[in-house]
């Protein structure tokens, strides 16, 4: 599901990238009604059909084989392998820790990775974690946004799902970090990227109940979702307020005066007076 994609960079298929980079310079081509652009989501039409893409791809292959992968891998299996693909994203977060001079937080990724390596057994035992060294979550987008640049418009990616210009660019900086990009042989690597993503699907079969039951519009409910969730990493879960009332700060308000005249008495006659 798109929504899922958003919370996780599961899909680390450069080939894929490069293709959605692809369309999307086809979709900017096209013309679209300027009354129904939108400065968010201006692709709107083509991003509701890729939305509609991956939803299909999704529950006719990914949601079935991750939940035959779930019945099939006993609960300590499934969770190193979640562990193991953790402990290589977090070359990535230190990188990008790196990049935002974030010097303590990449400290702390590289204990993970040192710790994880050795002592976890190739990071299929989270032993940082059991030692109070949290995961970060970091990525290229997220350095660009850091640095201040904004997240262009929304785009959903075909497989890949909800994204911005901006993070199609920090997918394929981060690609050239991840260390699965230089295993070898190839069919290797490719191996371990699609091990990684039905991981990740399987992980989350549970959310994918809340998101069907809950999304009036599956697609809006996607792209404010991934939006949303971007701002608040870029911020590290300390966004700016937003500026919705911006349009109010150049005029003040207009206040009804308010009459300093006392209020009349009270009538303070007993019920008997009420009759005289």
């Amino acid at each position: 599901m798109d929504t899922l994609a958003a919370h996780n960079p599961i899909c680390k298929s450069r080939a894929y990238t490069l293709i959605s980079v692809c369309l999307f310079l086809l979709s900017a081509c096209t013309t679209v009604p300027s009354d129904v652009r939108d400065e968010i989501d201006p692709f709107e039409g083509f991003n509701r059909s890729m939305h509609t893409f991956n939803e299909t791809v999704d529950g006719v292959l990914l949601k079935p084989v991750a939940i035959g992968y779930n019945a099939a891998m006993p609960n300590f299996a499934n969770k190193g392998v979640t562990n193991f693909f953790s402990n290589i994203d977090d070359v990535v977060v230190m990188f990008n820790d790196l990049f935002q001079f974030k010097f303590a937080h990449a400290g702390h990724d590289a204990e993970r990775i040192g710790i994880n390596s050795t002592i976890g057994l190739l990071g299929f035992i989270d032993v940082a974690g059991m030692w109070d060294i949290p995961k970060r979550d970091e990525d290229f987008g997220q350095t660009l946004g850091y640095w201040g640049l904004e997240t262009g418009p929304y785009l959903v990616l075909p497989l890949l799902g909800p994204s911005d210009i901006r993070d199609v660019s920090g997918r394929i900086v981060d690609s050239f970090i991840d260390p699965i990009t230089y295993v070898r042989p190839i069919d290797s690597r490719n191996g371990l990227m699609i091990l990684e993503a039905i991981d990740i699907r399987a992980d989350l079969l549970s959310a994918s109940k809340v998101f069907e039951e809950a999304a009036l519009d599956p697609y809006l409910f996607a792209r404010d979702a991934y939006l949303q969730r971007r701002k608040n990493l870029v911020h590290d879960g300390e966004p700016p307020l937003d500026d919705m009332y911006d349009d109010y700060d150049d005029e003040p308000l207009e206040s009804t005066p308010v009459s300093r005249k006392a209020p009349p008495p009270e009538d303070v006659r007993s019920p008997e007076d009420h009759g005289k």
